[in-house]
């Protein structure tokens, strides 16, 4: 008999919300259906204790925030919004394989990408963004090495891309 797949989407259930997600509601953040992907790839996948997230855009319901280049259509503000809401996206990935959130014992590494205008160079305090949320959301288990990246375009124009490596139990 083989072992079930842990990789494949966990059936989301009205059971109570963790803490992660009460302390993303009270931040202002609904955790919402794991986003479709929009090419031939799955949002998230297990190795070991480990979930590595896609690249997750700033949308909500299918439909992007915002969309073009920081430092030209997409003020710095903005696409700061953009990437907490992309890590909020990548948080539902992530409790897609995994069930409950509250099992995530750290935050490893956030990939951030940021679609910039050729002179724009604030990439990291955008990725801010994602980082603080995560930090709120998880307290020391949010706190993770990063890397925030200036990139000519992102798919469906979209601003930032935000991806997460997860350790949990």
């Amino acid at each position: 008999m083989s072992e079930p797949r842990t990789d494949a989407p966990i059936q989301q259930t009205d059971a109570p919300h963790s803490a992660v997600e009460r302390r993303l509601e009270e931040l202002g953040h609904a955790l919402p259906p794991v986003p479709a992907p929009v090419a031939a790839y799955v949002p998230a996948v297990i190795s070991g204790n480990y979930v590595y997230t896609s690249g997750q855009l700033p949308s909500i319901a299918g439909k992007l925030t915002a969309s073009g280049k920081v430092g030209a259509e997409v003020s710095a503000e903005t696409a700061k919004d953009c990437a907490a809401l992309a890590a909020v996206n990548a948080l539902a990935a992530v409790k897609s394989v995994i069930g409950d959130l509250d099992r995530i014992t750290r935050v490893v590494k956030v990939v951030g990408f940021v679609a910039s205008e050729t002179s724009f160079t604030g990439q990291p305090g955008v990725i801010n963004g994602a980082s603080e949320l995560l930090g709120q959301a998880l307290g020391d288990a949010g706190v993770h090495a990063r890397s925030a990246v200036g990139v000519s375009v992102l798919p469906l124009d979209a601003p930032v891309e935000v991806e997460l490596i997860v350790e949990f139990q």
